[in-house]
C-alpha cells in the first residue's frame, strides 16, 4: 500500500521579509524578540565572539567593536536581511550618542543595510511618546548604569528615579517579579515613561502589568529595538497592551490586562541575584 502524501498542491511557504539581528555572545532571550515580530516577518540573529568577560563597562566596549559588527553584518547580509538591529543595550550606549551614530554608520557600510540599534531606538521611542523624564531600571552594575544615565542626559533626557540588580552575568534568570519590584522602586518622581533596559532581561509579559499599575508607558530594551527595526521596513511590532505600539492596526485599547503569574519558583536565580541595590 503507497501511503504517501503529495502534498505539490501546498506550494512553497509564504514569502518572509527578512530582519537581522547582531546579538552579544551571552543573548538568552531569541524566543522574547520572536514575539514583538508578525507572521510574514523571520528574525535572522547572529552573534559576537565569546570574549571571558562578565557584563560591564568593558564587556560593553568589546562587544560593539567596529570590527565585530563588521563581519556580524556582513554574515547577515548574505541571508538579505531589509534592515539590521544591534540588540545590546550596553553596546550601543557606552560610546555615548556619536559612539551610537558611529556603531550605525558602520554597520550600515559593512552591508549597505538600514541599521538600529538599541539605544537609538531607545531615543526614538522616547521621543514618540514625548517623555523627556523617565524612571529608570536596569539588571547592571552601578557603573553601567550610571553610563546609561550619561547617554540619555546627553540626549537631553532626565532621569526621575531607578533602581538597579548590580548582576554582571546570568541576567536572562531574572523573573519578572524582580523586574516589577525593581520598576516600582524607580518610579519615584515625576516621571514620563519607565525604561527597563538590558536585551537579556526578559520584560514582555511585564510590561502591560506595568502600564496598568504604574499609569505610564513602559518600554523596554527588546521592545524598542524590534519596534524601531520593524518600522525602518513600514511593519508594526506585535505587543497586545503596550503604550509604545498603540498606533498598530487591530491594537488593544488601553484596557487593565491580567496580572503576570509570578514565575520566581520557576525561574530560581543565582548566586548575588536576591536583593535590589
Amino acid at each position: 500500500m503507497n501511503l504517501s502524501l503529495d502534498v505539490s498542491w501546498l506550494g512553497g511557504p509564504a514569502p518572509q521579509r527578512g530582519v537581522g539581528v547582531v546579538a552579544p555572545f551571552d543573548f538568552a532571550l531569541d524566543r522574547e524578540l520572536w514575539r514583538w515580530v508578525p507572521d510574514d516577518v523571520s528574525l535572522r540573529l547572529t552573534r559576537t565572539p565569546f570574549v571571558p568577560v562578565e557584563v560591564s563597562l568593558d564587556l560593553a566596549r568589546l562587544v560593539s567593536e567596529h570590527e565585530t559588527l563588521d563581519e556580524a553584518v556582513r554574515a547577515l547580509a548574505a541571508s538579505e536581511p531589509e534592515v539590521v538591529a544591534y540588540a545590546c543595550a550596553s553596546g550601543s550606549f557606552v560610546g555615548g550618542v556619536a559612539g551610537e551614530r558611529a556603531m550605525c554608520e558602520a554597520m550600515t557600510r559593512a552591508g549597505d543595510i538600514a541599521s538600529v540599534t538599541t539605544s537609538g531606538a531607545l531615543l526614538e521611542a522616547l521621543a514618540e511618546l514625548g517623555a523627556c523624564r523617565i524612571a529608570l531600571v536596569t539588571p547592571y552594575t552601578e557603573s553601567v548604569t550610571r553610563a546609561l544615565e550619561e547617554y540619555l542626559g546627553e540626549a537631553g533626557v532626565a532621569v526621575t528615579g531607578r533602581a538597579f540588580l548590580g548582576l554582571t552575568r546570568h541576567i536572562w534568570k531574572v523573573p519578572y517579579r524582580s523586574v516589577v519590584d525593581m520598576a516600582r522602586q524607580a518610579v519615584v518622581g515625576a516621571a514620563d515613561a519607565l525604561f527597563i533596559s538590558c536585551t537579556n532581561l526578559p520584560t514582555y509579559d511585564a510590561i502591560p502589568q506595568l502600564e496598568a499599575e504604574l499609569r505610564m508607558p513602559v518600554i523596554s530594551a527588546n521592545q524598542v529595538t524590534m519596534w524601531s527595526a520593524l518600522r525602518r521596513i513600514g511593519v508594526y511590532a506585535v505587543g497586545p497592551y503596550q503604550a509604545l505600539l498603540m498606533d498598530a492596526p487591530d491594537a488593544p485599547g488601553p484596557l487593565d490586562p491580567p496580572r503576570v503569574a509570578d514565575t520566581t519558583a520557576d525561574h530560581r536565580q543565582e548566586e548575588g541575584q536576591e536583593g535590589l541595590t
